[in-house]
């Protein structure tokens, strides 16, 4: 089928983020995955549903407009048949509306505010769909949510609408993505940093990102390790012994539970390395800019797969470093599995 010309010509490549909750997930993905299959093959867009230990998850739309357009209709008339079928065992008379969650850069929502909160006013009374916009960033993100209910033809214009202010106002600055909490993960304390464990590894604890960036630009060293005082006032985060750390943290983590160096080295394989450095190197300077700290990347040597990166700094900037370096090199696999040790 040949796709005719899309929505005011816009035929470009968007990805589009969503957040929902575990029980929504399910509807999308379907009997053995069926649904979510079916949504790709129909709608020709890449649809990737982030790992599922966490009471929300984040759900990829990729692809051109039209595709990312169809996939949404799919989404909107299935979570519209759930409500249907809910109702039929419920007392309720009055149908409530389809509500999608967009994940969307801080950067680009004044733009879909507009003066004077023109712009939504506008995309509300053309479409018929509420909007709203989070007056808050998403925990240690700069990214807001951005609520939209309706029928399903009401979202799926609203979507065209917001699309369109996305492509004309692409986002400012570096984007810390939202990610999901998973609902207990162990907290661990090493070097007067708290870490929480994924898999084998141990990365930033979530909760304190947005502190270590501040703490990252103020140059200030964290709490020494021992101090009963928690790392942040008003964090209540449980202390461990350097030893117990050392336990939790199993030794594949490769995180040392004594007070980090002033230089810390990752190996990142070489077919990784181009994520982080990013094109002309934007990323990798996006990344020395916003974690503070002096980062060196190794000529790659021959016979070798790996690359050794070496990072410089307080230990706020040498964890800040590390974990958006392991943002970036976790972007190609939707799972997030790429994440490195030390």
């Amino acid at each position: 089928m040949e796709s005719k010309v899309s929505e005011g010509g816009l035929n470009v490549t968007l990805t589009i983020r969503l957040l929902m909750h575990g029980k929504e997930v399910g509807s999308i993905i379907g009997k053995k995955g069926e649904t979510v299959k079916k949504m790709r093959e129909e709608s020709g867009a890449r649809i990737n549903i982030s790992e599922g230990n966490c009471p929300e998850r984040i759900v990829t739309i990729t692809g051109p407009t039209d595709a990312i357009f169809k996939a949404f209709a799919m989404i909107a008339y299935k979570f519209e048949e759930d409500i249907t079928n809910s109702m039929s065992n419920s007392t309720a008379t009055s149908k409530p509306p389809v509500t999608l969650r967009l994940v969307v850069p801080a950067s680009q929502c004044g733009s879909l505010i507009g003066k004077g909160g023109s712009k939504i006013k506008e995309i509300r009374e053309s479409t018929g769909a509420q909007v709203q916009v989070a007056g808050d960033m998403l925990p240690n993100s700069t990214e807001r949510a951005v609520t939209i209910s309706g029928t399903p033809d009401a979202i799926i214009q609203c979507v065209k609408q917001i699309c369109v202010v996305m492509l004309e106002s692409p986002p400012k600055g570096a984007t810390i993505p939202y990610r999901p909490k998973p609902a207990s993960t162990p907290v661990i304390f090493a070097g007067g940093q708290a870490y929480t464990i994924q898999g084998q590894y141990a990365i930033p604890h979530p909760d304190q990102l947005t502190k270590l960036h501040q703490l990252a630009m103020q140059q200030t060293p964290f709490t020494p390790l021992g101090q009963t005082t928690p790392a942040f006032p008003g964090e209540k985060l449980p202390l461990h012994s350097s030893e117990e750390a050392q336990n939790l943290m199993g030794q594949s983590s490769g995180l040392d539970a004594s007070p980090p160096a002033s230089t810390h080295e990752l190996t990142i394989p070489n077919d990784l390395i181009g994520c982080i450095i990013g094109r002309q190197g934007t990323k990798i300077n996006e990344i020395r800019q916003m974690s503070g700290a002096q980062i060196k990347i190794a000529n790659a040597t021959e016979g070798s797969s790996e690359r050794q990166i070496t990072i410089t700094g307080t230990p706020a900037n040498i964890s800040l470093a590390q974990y958006l370096i392991n943002a970036s090199s976790a972007d190609p696999d939707p799972h997030g599995r790429n994440t490195f040790t030390a």
